[in-house]
């Protein structure tokens, strides 16, 4: 079946892909690109949306329907994946499988059908995830049936993949028995040249010299995003003119510009929704004079390593998959989760703008040579070559 001594084929599966945005899409995009350039082609199933986009190639979609409990995602059709599948050319020797729900049963039963190996990444810290969306079940219910159903899932599989130490240490407290591989995403290697600070500043109309915090990612409630405007308050009386602006959208973002109404500081927070990563995302990254997150269901933290490569210096709890991004990282402050402390923090950084500058260049370097996506996808050809006994 394999299409040389080297390079298994692979088929992935997701429940998400772009356009829906979040660290899930952009580590398949990221590992299948990096991927293709050391010869190792894949193919991806995942999701159709209503959002029209120009694909990219060996991405297979899937008729999808709309997901109550989750608007922003969707869920696929049975009878069209089964369609998907019967146009493949041919089996693969990898099923790599990105997402627990359809994807991962579908993938499952590829692998059995194919005689495949059957590889999963494990994106998403589910058990501090699902009370946020099911507040009227007990959260102790959910956490154990987060467990549950991942230890029944994974010991199924022949290896795993977490994207931090943290991560797999919480898997073999689940009980996984199986192989668990830490292995992060990597960087896009423009992500160290492109972007314009000023293009973001004059689009949005916040003046050249307006101290601008910012934070990326979904506006998700597990994200803690609530924290960080009690920090934006507290900065705001050292710094009156400072802007706190979040890039993203999802489902915490009225309840958010609420608490902000509520405490007069709607002129100090600007939503710019989703930006294009080849583009705007990058010109926003180089806008800002600290990245701040303190997000406490992170796998890997990806955004953080965003901003260091693109020179802003970065504030972060260090809670799981964060950890590892601020271990040793010169361009980074890792603080607790207290609001003075963390604001402390970015009232200095926004105030001395030189070390605020010496903290960018130590961030740009370190992240370039330790978060290279080229030898992330190198690993995992390996572990591909390593699972398929090629």
């Amino acid at each position: 079946m394999s299409t040389g001594p080297t390079h298994p084929t692979v088929l992935m599966l997701s429940d998400v892909y772009f356009p829906r945005v979040n660290g899930v899409s952009t580590s398949i995009q990221t590992f299948r690109r990096d991927l293709a350039d050391l010869g190792c082609e894949t193919r991806l199933i995942a999701p159709e949306y209503p959002a029209s986009r120009v694909d990219e190639p060996g991405v297979l979609r899937v008729g999808s329907r709309y997901l109550p409990l989750d608007p922003e995602d969707r869920i696929m059709r049975r009878r069209d994946f089964r369609r998907v599948v019967a146009a493949l050319p041919s089996p693969a020797d990898i099923v790599h499988v990105q997402t627990p729900f359809r994807a991962h049963y579908w993938g499952a039963w590829l692998a059995r059908r194919w005689n495949a190996k059957l590889v999963v990444s494990y994106h998403t810290y589910f058990e501090q995830y699902f009370h946020h969306y099911l507040p009227l079940v007990p959260t102790a219910w959910l956490e154990a049936l987060s467990r549950a159903l991942s230890r029944a899932q994974l010991n199924r599989v022949d290896q795993v993949i977490a994207p931090s130490q943290q991560m797999a240490d919480v898997l073999t407290g689940y009980g996984v028995s199986v192989p668990i591989e830490v292995l992060p995403t990597g960087l896009d290697p423009e992500l160290f040249t492109g972007g314009d600070a000023a293009r973001f500043r004059r689009r949005y109309g916040i003046g050249a010299d307006r101290p601008m915090m910012l934070t990326v990612g979904r506006v998700a409630f597990e994200k803690n995003l609530a924290f960080l405007i009690d920090v934006l308050e507290r900065v705001r009386e050292d710094v009156p003119e400072v802007l706190f602006v979040i890039a993203g959208e999802g489902p915490a973002q009225e309840s958010l510009r609420k608490q902000a109404a509520r405490r007069g500081l709607a002129p100090s927070l600007l939503f710019v929704g989703y930006l294009d990563r080849r583009s705007g995302l990058l010109d926003c990254y180089r806008s800002a004079d600290v990245f701040v997150f303190a997000s406490r269901t992170e796998t890997q933290g990806l955004v953080l390593l965003e901003a260091m490569a693109l020179g802003t210096p970065v504030i972060s709890t260090a809670v799981m998959g964060t950890q590892s991004v601020l271990a040793d990282a010169p361009g980074a402050v890792a603080v607790e989760e207290d609001v003075e402390t963390f604001a402390a923090v970015a009232i200095r950084l926004l105030v001395d703008r030189s070390e605020q500058q010496t903290l960018a260049r130590r961030a740009a370097r370190d992240i370039a040579l330790r978060w290279s996506g080229t030898e992330m996808a190198r690993r995992l050809l390996e572990l591909y070559r390593r699972v398929a006994g090629s």
